[in-house]
């Protein structure tokens, strides 16, 4: 298939080079003129500007838009808006709020264009590894894109199918789910990413504990010298807490097992609040989403050895690089 990729950072690219692996042809536009000549360079279609991008674009035209959440979004898919014909499709693959993709489908559904929202996990590893996608949007376009979609997603892999799912025929296995209508793709993501400030702060609060069991506040006998590297791995391997974060971690301990790379500083960028939001609006108590999102701003404020090991694990798993604290 052929699909238009804006945005070619360090997500939109890799994900363009894998669809182009998979045999679909990408057109990729970008505001620095440099990531489009690398994108060229490497087999992609470059366009100079969103015009160019939809001119070059086959009807029905898929354009996947990759950009920060929030206004860059916003202009972008008003601006293609204005480009696009009936019967095209946007997809907004970014970290959008769930509320705006359900605004934006049904503005652009009056002009007979097509919105979906896709929630797509997987980081800077995903060009190898395949990314888990979250879809929101109407049937027939979700259907359509299927190759689209295939080819991202990790596949089924080496992952044995849970116990009791023989008579399922959905996409779940292969990495790739229709949540529902427009906003839901996102919505699932937004929880996903509640749950990951949840599981990065549990590690991180560990490994602290582990990393002061040496304090001068305990009894001479019941001070423990643990290599943090080591306790990493040795979890990898069969254990009940053992998941793709704290591969990430162990990754990050043994590149720099102080963690002194590291400020501590720990952002967020805006999933958690979401996610503490809807649960408000829903009253569910979320007492562990809810703390892990204060501690990121406290982290602002006083830095901690668990600070440094969220900053490392966004690192490895997304390329985050920290922002330098206010003096």
């Amino acid at each position: 298939m052929q699909i238009g990729m804006i945005g070619l950072g360090k997500m939109g690219a890799n994900m363009a080079r894998r669809l182009m692996k998979g045999g679909h042809t990408c057109v990729g536009f970008d505001v620095n003129a440099s990531n489009v000549d690398t994108f060229k360079a490497e087999g992609g279609l470059g366009a100079s500007s969103l015009k160019e991008l939809v001119e070059t674009l086959q009807a029905p035209r898929i354009v996947w838009c990759m950009v920060p959440a929030g206004e860059l979004t916003e202009s972008t898919v008003t601006a293609l808006s204005e480009l696009l014909d009936e019967g095209d499709i946007i997809i907004d693959g970014g970290n959008s709020f769930y509320k705006d993709d359900a605004r934006r489908a049904k503005t652009l559904a009056a002009q007979g264009i097509h919105y979906m929202d896709v929630g797509t996990s997987g980081g800077v590893w995903g060009v190898e590894r395949g990314y888990c996608l979250m879809i929101g949007g109407s049937k027939p376009q979700v259907e359509l894109l299927d190759p689209i979609f295939k080819t991202l997603a990790p596949g089924k892999g080496d992952i044995d199918p849970t116990p009791g799912r023989d008579n399922f025929t959905g996409t779940a296995e292969q990495g790739y789910l229709h949540c529902g209508p427009a906003g839901s793709g996102h919505f699932v993501k937004m929880i996903h990413n509640g749950i990951e400030y949840g599981m990065m702060m549990a590690y991180a609060e560990g490994f602290d504990i582990m990393r002061n069991a040496d304090s001068e506040n305990l009894p001479e006998n019941l001070r423990y010298d643990l290599d943090l590297p080591e306790i990493a791995e040795v979890w990898r391997r069969g254990s009940v807490v053992g998941s793709w974060l704290l591969d990430l971690t162990a990754i990050a301990l043994v590149e720099n097992p102080d963690l002194s790379n590291y400020t501590g500083y720990v952002e967020d960028s805006g999933e958690g609040r979401w996610t503490v939001q809807a649960a408000i609006e829903e009253a569910v108590p979320a007492h562990v989403l809810t703390a892990a999102l204060y501690s990121r701003f406290r982290s602002r404020q006083q830095n901690t050895f668990s600070d440094k090991m969220i900053s490392a694990m966004r690192k490895q798993f997304g390329g985050h690089i920290e922002k330098t604290k206010p003096s």
